[in-house]
């Protein structure tokens, strides 16, 4: 049997996407698993990884990658795709938030970002996830297909998760399980104002925590050590037996530390103890460069949409960040999180546009969303480019994925067809609905 041809509205309404929703109803449902290869042909394919390719066709089968380039042959059975005119794009990719974990912070019962007490090594945010959080669809509809999802609070948060935004459950959504460690590092920054007796108190309190940090890694190793001999004195410990990844060498810590005095302290206690370490927030890693690099530890920009933390910096700063980080040769990527908060971190793709804009070559900041990220947090093997093996997490635009102006027509999930509606892009159509109806009748005009 010959490919089917479809164009590309037919095939999202019709041939692929059976779980695009209905004006009527409320809920959203997970795309369908891929059943036949689907080819976008005649594409702009950016791979990112590698130089873009002009009418180009991506394969993709099993939802995965089976094939990038021109004058692919496609197997039987092929949905055919006309993507004339349009572009194709890894998934972006939010190195940092609460994704599922948070809806609205004023409601107790929506919010499971934080556990009680301050160290949770065994914590993780993968079991909390909301698969049903409205969130999802916002962020995915601006080309956010996945997001590390961070707990917060405390010294020692949990463990994070790197999702693909769609699926029925916590199990469908995970990519990585576990990604990292979060650690808030104590701040060095003491009051500038109040008495002897303030200054005295913060320096207590980071001493304190630092010392607590010291007790949990010194306690994690010599649990392991005792693991591996199989003690029987060694009782279990939920905590310290969450901790192995980490002192072994298998799972990084991610530190969110900004000051020089933070970073140093951080980069310190990584070597002492011989874990891998990520830096979150990262605003005076330049100033460590040669630290950072030595021991080659990466950078996740918090945010670029920050105010200067100093009065003698420009205010243009945080903008320059990354243009810094890159031509200091350290190894980072942008998030939003700092600044727009999960809610808003379909505005990912801005604050990379806005790094481009102030100095970071167009190309790097893409890649900043896409491929780096991937790479800092170890999923670089499955997402992050379009390249034969990989996921087949992508979008479709009909631009620039930068600019405000660009459209995100498409997205697959590991070749899944997701919807790209969600709850506000509903209440437009309602109320757009609603004016063209008194319009019709009249009954909008004032009467005489």
């Amino acid at each position: 049997m010959s490919p089917r041809i479809s164009k590309l509205g037919l095939i999202v309404a019709v041939t692929i996407a059976a779980s695009v929703w209905p004006a009527q109803v409320e809920a959203q449902m997970p795309g369908t698993r891929q059943s036949t290869p689907i080819a976008l042909v005649h594409a702009s394919v950016h791979p990112v990884s590698q130089p873009s390719l002009e009418d180009a066709t991506i394969l993709f089968d099993g939802g995965k990658i089976t094939a990038v380039g021109k004058d692919i042959a496609l197997p039987p059975e092929t949905t055919i795709i006309d993507a004339t005119g349009k572009h194709v794009y890894p998934g972006l990719f939010e190195a940092h938030s609460q994704m599922g974990l948070i809806e609205i912070s004023a409601v107790r019962a929506t919010d499971d970002q934080t556990e009680t007490g301050a160290m949770n090594p065994n914590a993780k945010a993968q079991i909390a996830v909301n698969p049903d959080s409205e969130i999802i669809p916002v962020t995915r509809s601006n080309g956010v297909l996945l997001a590390l999802s961070a707990p917060v609070g405390g010294l020692v948060s949990g463990k994070s998760a790197v999702l693909q935004l769609d699926g029925w459950t916590y199990e469908d959504m995970t990519v990585k399980s576990e990604a990292a460690l979060q650690i808030e590092w104590p701040s060095f920054a003491e009051p500038t104002r109040g008495v002897a007796e303030e200054r005295k108190k913060a320096r207590e309190a980071q001493r304190s925590a630092l010392g607590d940090l010291n007790q949990l890694f010194s306690d994690a190793e010599a649990y392991a050590d005792a693991r591996k001999l199989n003690s029987t004195d060694q009782a279990f410990d939920s905590r310290l037996e969450a901790m192995i990844p980490v002192t072994d060498g298998r799972l990084p810590i991610m530190v969110h530390a900004d000051d020089v005095a933070q970073i140093e302290s951080a980069v310190g206690f990584a070597v002492e103890h011989k874990v891998r370490i990520i830096l979150l927030g990262g605003y005076d890693a330049p100033h460590c460069a040669e630290l950072l690099r030595k021991h080659k530890v990466p950078v996740i920009v918090s945010s670029v949409y920050r105010l200067p933390r100093r009065a003698h910096e420009p205010v243009d700063h945080a903008y320059t960040l990354p243009k810094r980080l890159r031509d200091a040769k350290i190894q980072f990527c942008i998030s939003g999180s700092d600044r727009s908060e999960t809610w808003n971190t379909r505005l990912l793709p801005y604050h990379a546009a806005t790094a481009a804009a102030y100095g970071l070559p167009r190309d790097e900041a893409l890649k900043s969303v896409t491929l780096y990220p991937a790479e800092i947090l170890g999923v670089a093997d499955r997402v992050g480019s379009l390249e034969k093996g990989k996921d087949a997490t992508l979008v479709v635009t009909n631009g620039d994925p930068l600019e405000t102006t660009t459209q995100f027509e498409m997205a697959f999930i590991q070749g899944r067809a997701v919807d790209l509606s969600n709850k506000q892009t509903r209440l437009y159509e309602k109320y757009r609905e609603k004016y063209r109806r008194l319009d019709a009748t009249g009954a909008d005009k004032p009467s005489n």
